[in-house]
């Protein structure tokens, strides 16, 4: 039986409200939290986006209602902690001749190996630096977290800058991008902490 006309009316209005006042999912406290915390940090940061922030926060936080500056803060430390190993790992990996689709040419080898052995180094302070970081953050020294954030987000530049003055292609521009991104995220959670 085909629906009268009223009735085909009445799901053309109601289609036409969804499409026009969509109806919002409920965030969590957490999520709410996190939200507000990455409209001011990120959104006034020419580093971070709202987004990245967003993205960074909502992978690592738990559904705890008491996420402050100061445990976000905590949790951008971890995420470029993270990040760190991860890229020191694949640091390896390249100067060992692995990494995938990354082959250089042969004149290449020698500045990539170079690059990437600073890099190499550049990364291992970065987890150095993390301890210290971990405890600033939780004894409420922010300003020393935030120092030691800065200088892992200039080594994360540092790493890519040595590719681009050799005039080599980076296999870590993605990596030092979120490396730099996390760090500075960290700061901007720190100074408001």
């Amino acid at each position: 039986m085909a629906p009268s006309t009223s009735s085909t009316s009445l799901m053309s209005v109601v289609a036409v409200l969804l499409l026009l006042f969509p109806v919002a999912p409920a965030f969590s406290p957490s999520d709410q939290a996190i939200f507000a915390a990455c409209k001011t940090v990120g959104g006034g940061s020419t580093y971070v986006g709202v987004q990245f922030c967003r993205n960074a926060l909502g992978s690592v936080a738990g559904s705890d209602v008491d996420l402050d500056y100061q445990v976000f803060g905590g949790l951008a430390v971890g995420l470029l902690a993270d990040n760190a190993t991860s890229t020191k790992t694949k640091i390896d990996s390249l100067l060992r001749g692995g990494g995938g689709s990354v082959k250089p040419k042969a004149e290449d080898n020698a500045v990539v190996s170079r690059c990437l052995l600073s890099c190499q180094s550049l990364y291992g302070g970065i987890l150095d630096g993390r301890p210290a970081c971990t405890a600033a953050v939780k004894a409420g020294k922010f300003s020393e977290a935030a120092t030691i954030l800065e200088k892992a987000a200039a080594a994360a530049k540092e790493c890519e800058y040595g590719f681009v003055k050799n005039r080599a292609a980076s296999p870590l521009s993605a990596e030092n991008d979120d490396a730099f991104k996390l760090a500075k995220l960290g700061v901007a959670l720190v100074e408001n902490a």
